[in-house]
């Protein structure tokens, strides 16, 4: 048994030693550039009908449209919501493009 585990760890160093020194095992880091130039993200898709939920549960309630948000380089629909009633007007999303880059400004009350 013990004669069994020496061959075997033998064996392993001798097929692993020649890959660690070629490099075929190792990860090589790609430098992340970002978008190329004049890249622009894409139009966020038309908003869906919702249709009208009912009365709020609780007095002073407003509805929270239904809206897209950017996850994961794709739009994802968040559909709406019963919130408390927030001072100032709900505003969609959009991009805007700050110190060069674009970022996605999520919507909300603003």
């Amino acid at each position: 048994m013990i004669a069994r585990r020496g061959i075997l760890a033998g064996w392993l160093g001798a097929l692993t030693l020649p890959l660690a020194l070629s490099g075929a095992g190792a990860a090589v880091a790609q430098p992340y550039g970002g978008p190329p130039p004049g890249w622009r993200p894409p139009p966020a898709p038309p908003l869906r009908f919702e249709p009208p939920p009912g009365p709020p549960p609780r007095p002073g309630w407003v509805r929270q449209p239904g809206h897209w948000a950017w996850l994961r380089g794709a739009y994802v629909w968040v559909p709406g919501r019963w919130r408390r009633q927030r001072p100032g007007r709900w505003r969609e999303g959009y991009w805007a493009e700050r110190r060069g880059r674009w970022v996605w400004v999520e919507p909300g009350w603003r």
